[in-house]
This record gives structure tokens, C-alpha cells and sequence, in this order.
């Protein structure tokens, strides 16, 4: 694809079991720095509009159509769109540029397009039409970006929760102290009756609700994107039959609020992520990251806020090469998810030649992979640090779309001697390939306890009282 111009491209710490890997971040940057050089250049704007009229800006140059490179244009701007539109979120995306590049960009994401499953998918969320359209930008300035300010008060008797697709965790908290927490591997994903998640939430709520003299309020972390306390979309319940999920699961939450009759609030798990480490370290300008079964991301700007960006990583593509692995739901290659959550780490096991049982779930096999780093298995070893590899790349990536000043690692991946090994590889690749943002950014990973429960206490400070 980049034939006669990235095909140097060698990132300067290699993955220890992924010699393939093409950093998206290294074939951004060179493309830009090959365009400016060129000095045959034309700017192209991107504005990406979703729900109450909140937009995002994006500006780039590509090549002129008579350089030599101008057939790398499509490639570049199909990569790069896909990570605006889940870094942003939105039902449309406006172009100022080449009216060729509007062409094929709407193309792919027309219904016979490889980007419909994004097209479709943002459609369901804001409960609008996708389009893409071709306009000056002007005429749609000035951008509006908006935040929405986060309570981070745990005063009182709070529940909170953390729904993942392979565990869930549940903290019952006193004026900020954590008297319960438990957590339970269960398989939502799986299940086709709405009931299972409604009686298991209910349930972990209960079992918390024992430990406190009283429910003052409820909050929650869940994998999917959630509008006012509605299920928009999720991965928990990916099985549930489309008439059955309008009906049972899109206000499942508001039920539950209707039973506790407490404040109740529930977010993105990314977006609790971030949270914890803006409420943990004090700090703000806060990317979360949460590797579990899936890889979810979540921002906390300078002002503490959080915004109305989807921040949904686990589909924005982080490695270029023809020979990444591809996202069984979107069937694209190189997205986040096969690359920072539990899919990986069971991925580069059975790669490396690790045999796992088959009738073990995904989080069994995790735990199975773990367990032999601790026997100082080296094949484990390599696997973390092949992640850790990964992530110090995708940050890098993503301080193209954030203003970061600190990175919170947070999740089931993270845990034990391996989360060490994941931070470790990642702080090594910014040292050295991207020095000046190593001297900024700095990544964090909480104490054992926190990386896997610290969701859960933190979503308990979301509802206000």
C-alpha cells in the first residue's frame, strides 16, 4: 500500500512477537513530513458534527494530484477519518478539500463501503443518519466542543459498579472508603435474554447494599456508549435480538433506577477510567485506558470536565500493516482492540505457541497467561511486552488527537508483575522514539487493588446528591 515510500519504516523498539507491526503514528508522521517537503500540498478540513450541535475540528495536507505520491491520499485520509470519527464521535462528517477525496470517503462509507459497519454503527448511537457531505469549511465554524463537568465527590453512602464482558466488580463505599468490593467473572456477550444482565446487576447492587447502613446514590462504569442513562450500544449485549434490545435493554438502567429510587448515574467505562486517575492523581488532562476484554478509553480535559467525545479506542486503528489481525465486529485490521486488551494477550499466547484450553473463557485463559509469568515463564513475558510495546506507540498515536499530560492504565491486563512489564516497554518507546513527548506525558499505573476495583469506586462518585 505505501509501496515506494513507507516501506523503510521500522519502529525504533520492535514488539518481541510482532515483527509486522506498523505503527500508525510512524506512517502519519512521515506522510506529513513527506507532504511538507514536497512543497505539493493541499489542505483538506474535517469537521465530524455529532448530537446538540457539539463539533470537532481536524486539519491536514495531503498531496497534490499531480505529485507522485498523490495515490497515497486515499489510504492516508481513510486511516485517519476512522480515527477522528471514533476518537470524536459524531452522525457526520463535513469535508473541505479535493472533491475526489469526498468521493471515495463517501464511498467507503456508503451501504456497499469496507467503513458501513462505522457508518451503521454511529447512525444507532446518535439516532441520526450517517452522511458525509462536501462543504466550505467556513460555513460551519466556529467549532463548538463541550464539556460536561464530573461531581468526583464520594461523600455519603454510595454504590458503584463496573460492567466489563468478562467481569464484573461492585464497591460499596462510605465517604470515599471502600468498606465491600467483590468481583465476578460472568459472560454477557454471550447471553440472549435481557434477563441475565438485569438480575446480575441487581444482584452485585444488593449484595453491596448489605454493607451500608443506607443507598444515598448509584453510580456506574459500563463497556458500550450510554445518552442520558440509555443503552446506545454495547458489547454486554451484543447477542440480545434488535426488537428485544429496544424493548428490555436500551432503558434497562432507567429500571434499575426506578427500583433503588436513588440518584443513579452510568457512563462509558473509558470515561470512568480517566475519572479515577483525574480523582487518584489530582491531576486533569487525563486519557484513561482500561485493557480488559476490550480496550476502552476516556478523557478528562484541563478543566476536569469530561467532553461529549466518543473516545471509543478500541476501534481506532493503531498498526498499518497488511498483517494485522482484524476486529471480529468490524472487520477492519490494526484497531486498538487486538492490540490493548485480554483478545491480545490470548492472541500473541497462541501465537507464541502457548497452548490454552479451549473450554476456558477469555478471562480464565488471561489469568491462565499470567500465572505463567509468574513462574517466570518467558514466552509470558514476551507477551506483556509485546503490549506494552503496543501501547507506548498508540499513545504516541493518540497525543495527535489529545492534549495529554497524563496516561492511567487501568484494567485485568494490567494485573501483577505484567502491568509493570506493559508500562515499563511503553515509557521505552517514548523515551526513544518520541522524546519531547516523553518529557510531558507521564503514564501511571494505580496499585494492584485500584487496577482492578478502582473503576468501580470511582463510578460510585458520578450521581450527585
Amino acid at each position: 500500500m505505501f509501496k515506494n515510500l513507507f516501506y523503510m519504516i521500522k519502529p525504533k523498539v520492535l514488539p518481541p512477537l510482532d515483527n509486522e507491526f506498523q505503527p500508525a503514528v510512524l506512517v502519519n508522521h512521515i506522510f506529513r513530513d513527506t507532504v511538507r517537503k514536497s512543497k505539493k500540498d493541499i489542505p483538506v478540513s474535517i469537521v465530524i458534527e455529532r448530537e446538540d450541535t457539539s463539533t470537532s475540528f481536524y486539519k491536514t495536507d495531503i498531496f497534490l494530484p499531480e505529485s507522485k505520491y498523490a495515490h497515497l491520499n486515499n489510504f492516508y485520509l481513510e486511516r485517519l477519518i476512522k480515527a477522528l470519527l471514533w476518537i470524536y464521535g459524531g452522525h457526520k462528517i463535513i469535508l473541505d478539500g479535493p472533491r475526489e477525496i469526498y468521493e471515495y470517503i463517501k464511498g467507503e462509507y456508503s451501504e456497499k463501503g469496507r467503513r458501513f459497519f462505522d457508518a451503521d454503527f454511529m447512525s444507532n448511537i446518535y439516532g441520526k443518519p450517517f452522511t458525509i457531505v462536501f462543504d466550505e469549511i467556513e460555513k460551519v465554524m466556529p467549532v463548538k466542543e463541550k464539556s460536561l463537568p464530573l461531581n468526583q465527590q464520594l461523600k455519603g453512602c454510595r454504590i458503584g459498579f463496573d460492567l466489563g464482558a468478562s467481569d464484573r466488580k461492585v464497591s460499596a463505599v462510605i465517604d470515599g472508603k471502600a468498606v465491600f468490593s467483590e468481583e465476578v467473572i460472568w459472560n454477557p456477550g454471550e447471553q440472549i435474554n435481557p434477563d441475565y444482565h438485569y438480575h446480575e446487576i441487581m444482584s452485585m447492587l444488593h449484595r453491596a447494599a448489605a454493607h451500608l447502613p443506607r443507598v444515598d446514590a448509584i453510580g456506574g462504569s459500563a463497556a458500550g456508549v450510554y445518552i442520558h442513562n440509555r443503552v446506545m450500544v454495547s458489547s454486554l449485549f451484543r447477542k440480545i435480538p434488535v426488537e428485544l434490545f429496544e424493548k428490555r435493554v436500551k432503558n434497562i438502567f432507567l429500571d434499575i433506577e426506578k427500583k433503588w429510587k436513588v440518584p443513579f448515574k452510568v457512563l462509558n467505562d473509558g470515561e470512568v477510567t480517566a475519572l479515577a486517575g483525574s480523582m487518584s492523581l489530582k491531576v486533569n488532562a487525563v486519557l484513561g485506558i482500561a485493557m480488559g476484554s476490550s480496550e476502552a478509553g476516556g478523557y478528562v480535559n484541563r478543566k476536569g470536565n469530561i467532553t461529549t467525545q466518543l473516545n471509543e479506542l478500541a476501534f481506532v486503528p493503531i498498526d498499518y500493516s497488511q498483517q494485522a489481525p482484524l476486529d471480529s465486529w468490524s472487520n477492519d485490521y490494526g484497531c486498538g482492540v487486538q492490540y490493548l486488551s485480554q483478545m491480545a494477550v490470548i492472541r500473541l499466547a497462541e501465537k507464541a505457541g502457548i497452548v490454552l484450553d479451549t473450554q476456558q473463557t477469555p478471562a480464565e485463559k488471561l489469568k491462565y497467561i499470567q500465572e505463567l509469568l509468574i513462574k517466570g515463564n518467558q514466552i509470558a513475558a514476551q507477551i506483556f511486552n509485546t503490549i506494552g510495546v503496543y501501547l507506548g506507540y498508540a499513545i504516541a498515536h493518540y497525543a495527535d488527537f489529545y492534549d495529554l499530560e497524563h496516561i492511567l492504565i487501568l484494567g485485568r491486563v494490567t494485573s501483577g508483575e505484567g502491568g509493570h512489564l506493559i508500562l515499563q516497554k511503553a515509557n521505552q518507546v517514548l523515551q526513544e522514539e518520541f522524546k519531547e513527548l516523553s518529557d510531558k506525558v507521564f503514564l501511571h499505573l494505580p496499585d494492584e487493588s485500584s487496577r482492578r476495583v478502582g473503576q468501580s469506586i470511582a463510578a460510585a462518585s458520578l450521581p450527585l446528591l
